[in-house]
């Protein structure tokens, strides 16, 4: 076993403070959100009212914003005090919002690719609200084509009968939220279900036949501990999941640990600080491979690396189009990215008016697109160049020759002939680099 205290990452030459601070830390799209707003709302009309570029794939996000217990660290929209004519009214409401989308042009011929329910608890519905908006999403557009189904859930919302039944749905791809093994920490931080669950759902999941299981973990977690960490990837491996996602702890402004660490004056979380966090997800990740896993991303490895891919998710890096529904709900289409209105009362009203819920938007133009795509798939930990040649007659090692000149001197990335490809320790810190790849007029720490 790799020795935990031994294990350190090297910093980059743009590091800053290690503390984990407010706000946040991860790259999650481009160019940020806060350039995002609402006087841009008429420009994602547009773009729905084109046609589907060539080649560009069609996704679906489902948001599910009910949630037993609303954690600690959580940053989403999410709602602990809705009773079953308040679901059934949203139910029906992301099922309006799906057929308004249907008749726009960008969707031409094409059906869908991957579909993805998130949260909230996707799992907090019952095995019957899950099988009428299942069954009212495919009446809209049916899912005969789909690749990937991918499921969230909260392993104590499940029991047999509503597993079979996420199962039935069609999900290929079920996402454990454990985070943590330890019953202190999960109190600790909020969750709603205890260790015994993990183990219960997780034998039901076996049993029915998903293809694909995957179980998240949080590295950084309050209360957490160096031998709470070790515990975790121990636990992780006896579990032997066909994928593990490893996120690192951030501090979002709307979380209740801020809520926290605002009333007390204090700048600095309560949580482990960034060295720590990426020392554990380097120990995990070793562990892991040692055991004929294989890293694919800043967050995950898979057991089965040709049978086991997260397509949602190299999909998007990858510029395909997406619809969102939901409250809250991000998509992009033809360059496009909006995000709806952040309250369910609004939400539903505007949907029952035969009107799309948009609250803000951007559209980007082909440079911006060009970054985008290149920052998200760095967090792959390999870029092919070829693919940006063939896509924006571009080439990517030319074009950010002066950064990644810098990373490479540095020894944390090497460029070749066909790819830019990054070590481990630049892949555990990536999203400190991705901003050196920013437009100069996009540059800055806010990120939402």
């Amino acid at each position: 076993m790799t020795t935990l205290t031994a294990t350190t990452v090297r910093a980059l030459p743009t590091s800053h403070d290690d503390a984990t601070k407010a706000g946040g830390y991860f790259v999650s799209n481009y160019p940020p959100f806060h350039y995002w707003g609402p006087e841009h709302v008429r420009d994602a009309y547009a773009a729905f009212d084109e046609g589907p570029k060539e080649g560009v794939p069609l996704g679906l996000y489902v948001h599910i914003p009910f949630c037993r217990k609303r954690c600690h660290f959580c940053y989403y929209k999410v709602y602990t005090d809705k009773n079953a004519a308040a679901i059934q009214e949203y139910l029906d409401a992301l099922i309006e919002e799906l057929r308004i989308y249907s008749e726009g042009a960008f969707v031409g011929d094409r059906k869908l690719q991957t579909i993805y329910f998130g949260g909230g608890t996707p799992s907090y519905l019952s095995a019957k609200q899950l099988t009428y908006l299942t069954e009212g999403l495919k009446r809209v557009l049916p899912w005969d084509d789909v690749e990937e189904v991918t499921f969230e859930c909260e392993p104590g919302t499940l029991n047999e009968k509503k597993v079979a039944a996420i199962r039935d749905m069609g999900v290929t791809r079920l996402s454990f939220g454990i985070e943590n093994f330890s019953d202190h920490v999960l109190e600790a931080n909020g969750r709603a279900h205890l260790s015994k669950q993990v183990y219960a759902a997780y034998e039901w999941a076996r049993n029915v036949g998903f293809p694909q299981i995957n179980v998240d973990l949080i590295a950084g977690m309050l209360e957490e501990t160096e031998e709470n960490w070790l515990e975790n990837v121990e636990k992780t491996i006896e579990l032997d999941p066909d994928c593990v996602t490893i996120y690192q702890m951030e501090v979002p402004f709307n979380t209740t640990i801020y809520k926290r660490m605002k009333e007390a004056g204090e700048l600095t979380a309560p949580v482990a600080d960034w060295d720590t966090k990426r020392r554990w997800v380097k120990y995990a990740f070793a562990e892991l491979e040692a055991r004929g896993y294989e890293v694919n991303s800043v967050t995950t490895v898979v057991k089965d690396v040709e049978n086991t891919q997260f397509l949602y998710r190299d999909s998007q890096w990858r510029g395909s189009d997406l619809i969102g529904i939901g409250v809250a709900s991000f998509g992009h289409i033809n360059h496009a990215h909006y995000q709806n209105v952040k309250d369910i009362g609004p939400y539903v009203e505007t949907v029952n008016e035969d009107r799309l819920p948009i609250h803000r938007a951007l559209r980007i133009n082909d440079e911006e697109a060009l970054v985008r795509e290149f920052v998200l798939q760095l967090k792959l930990g390999r870029v092919e160049r070829k693919c940006f040649t063939e896509k924006f007659g571009v080439d990517v090692a030319d074009r950010f020759g002066d950064v990644l000149g810098m990373y490479e001197r540095e020894g944390f990335l090497t460029v070749d002939s066909d790819a830019i490809e990054l070590d481990r320790d630049a892949l555990l810190q990536v999203d400190r680099m991705l901003h050196e790849f920013f437009l100069p007029e996009h540059r800055g720490e806010r990120l939402s």
